[in-house]
C-alpha cells in the first residue's frame, strides 16, 4: 500500500514537473517582456534592461524556474508584476467561479448521460436507441465556441432566461448565480454528455448479457430495478474514470467559455496574464491546475472500490 502511494504521489510530482517546465518554455520563446507591458513601448533599452534586473527576469529561465520551485516549496506562487497581487489570493479569488461552472457542467452531463445510456441500453437496436445515438453524434461536434453563441441567441436573446454576460456571485443570491452560469456549464456539457452517453452505453450493454444479470431477470426482477441495482454500478468504471479526468480539464479549459461570456475566472486570468507577459501568475494558475488534475485522478482509483466489491476483494488478494 505504501509503495503504491509513493508511486502515485512520484507520478504526481512529476507531471506537475513536466506541465510548469512547458509553460515557462514557452512563455520564453515568445516575442515581448513583461518590463515593455509595464513600461511601455516607447521605454528605452536601458530602462527595460533595469526593470528586468529588479525582476529578477534577467536571469536564465533555469535558474527563475529553481527560484520559483524553492518560494513554491515554502507555499509562496509569487507575486504577479503587473498587478503586484499575490498569485495564490488571485487563485482564490477566481477560483470559485471557475469550479461552479466545471461542476455545474460535469453534474448537468453526468445526469443527462446516464438516462440516455440507460434508455439506449435498455432499447438497444431501436428507433429510439438510434435517436439518441444520433442526438449524442450531434452533441458531440459541436465546440463551446460554437455553442455559446447559439444558447446566447435563443435562451438569453429571445427567450430572454438568462444573462448574455456578467457573473452574480453565490452571495448575491443562490439562484442568480446559477443562472449567470448556466448557459456557460451547458455549453461545455453537451460534448461531454455525447461522449459519457457512449462510454455508458457500451458499459452496460457489454453488463447486461453477464451471467449474474440473467439470472436476476430469471428471478422475476424488473427490467428497471436490474438496470440500475445490478447493471449501473459496475458498469460506471469507464465513466468515473473520464469524469474524474474530464473535472481536472474543464477546470483548467474554461478559457473560451469565460473569455465568451465575460466571466472572471481562472481561464480569463490566464488568457490575460499569457497577453500580458506575466509568467509568475501563468505558472502558478499552471501549477495549480496540475494539482488538482492530479489529485482528481488519485480519487478516481479510490472510488473503483466503491463501486465494484470485486476491486476490493482484487486488492486484497
Amino acid at each position: 500500500m505504501i509503495l503504491n502511494i509513493s508511486r502515485r504521489v512520484g507520478r504526481a510530482l512529476l507531471v506537475i514537473f513536466l506541465v510548469t517546465v512547458a509553460a515557462v518554455a514557452l512563455l520564453g520563446v515568445a516575442p515581448g517582456s513583461v518590463a515593455t507591458v509595464i513600461l511601455g513601448e516607447n521605454a528605452t533599452p536601458e530602462a527595460v534592461a533595469e526593470l528586468n534586473a529588479r525582476l529578477g527576469l534577467d536571469q536564465p529561465l533555469w535558474r527563475q524556474y529553481t527560484d520559483w520551485i524553492g518560494a513554491v516549496a515554502h507555499g509562496d506562487f509569487g507575486t504577479s508584476p503587473i498587478t503586484g497581487v499575490g498569485v495564490t489570493e488571485a487563485i482564490l479569488d477566481r477560483m470559485p467561479v471557475t469550479l461552479q461552472i466545471a461542476v455545474m457542467a460535469l453534474a448537468i452531463a453526468l445526469v443527462l448521460s446516464i438516462l440516455l445510456a440507460v434508455v439506449s441500453a435498455a432499447t438497444q437496436g431501436s428507433l429510439l436507441d438510434r435517436g439518441i445515438s444520433a442526438l449524442s453524434s450531434a452533441f458531440l461536434s459541436i465546440p463551446a465556441f460554437v455553442a455559446g453563441p447559439v444558447l446566447i441567441y435563443f435562451l438569453a436573446l429571445q427567450v430572454d432566461s438568462f444573462p448574455v454576460s456578467g457573473w452574480s456571485h453565490i452571495e448575491d443570491g443562490l439562484w442568480e448565480s446559477i443562472r449567470s452560469a448556466m448557459l456557460p456549464a451547458i455549453a461545455i456539457a453537451l460534448t461531454e454528455i455525447a461522449a459519457f452517453h457512449r462510454i455508458l452505453r457500451a458499459d452496460l450493454i457489454g453488463t447486461l448479457s453477464e451471467d449474474y444479470v440473467e439470472a436476476a431477470r430469471a428471478k422475476g426482477m424488473s427490467r428497471a430495478y436490474v438496470l440500475f441495482r445490478h447493471a449501473l454500478r459496475p458498469s460506471s468504471f469507464s465513466l468515473v474514470t473520464v469524469a474524474g479526468i474530464n473535472l481536472g480539464r474543464l477546470i483548467g479549459g474554461t478559457v473560451v467559455v469565460e473569455t465568451l461570456f465575460g466571466l472572471p475566472g481562472l481561464g480569463q486570468l490566464v488568457a490575460s496574464s499569457i497577453t500580458l507577459r506575466d509568467v509568475i501568475t501563468v505558472q502558478g494558475i499552471v501549477a495549480f491546475v496540475a494539482i488538482v488534475y492530479v489529485g482528481v485522478n488519485m480519487l478516481v482509483d479510490v472510488s473503483y472500490g466503491l463501486l465494484d466489491p470485486r476491486v476490493r476483494k482484487a486488492v486484497r488478494v
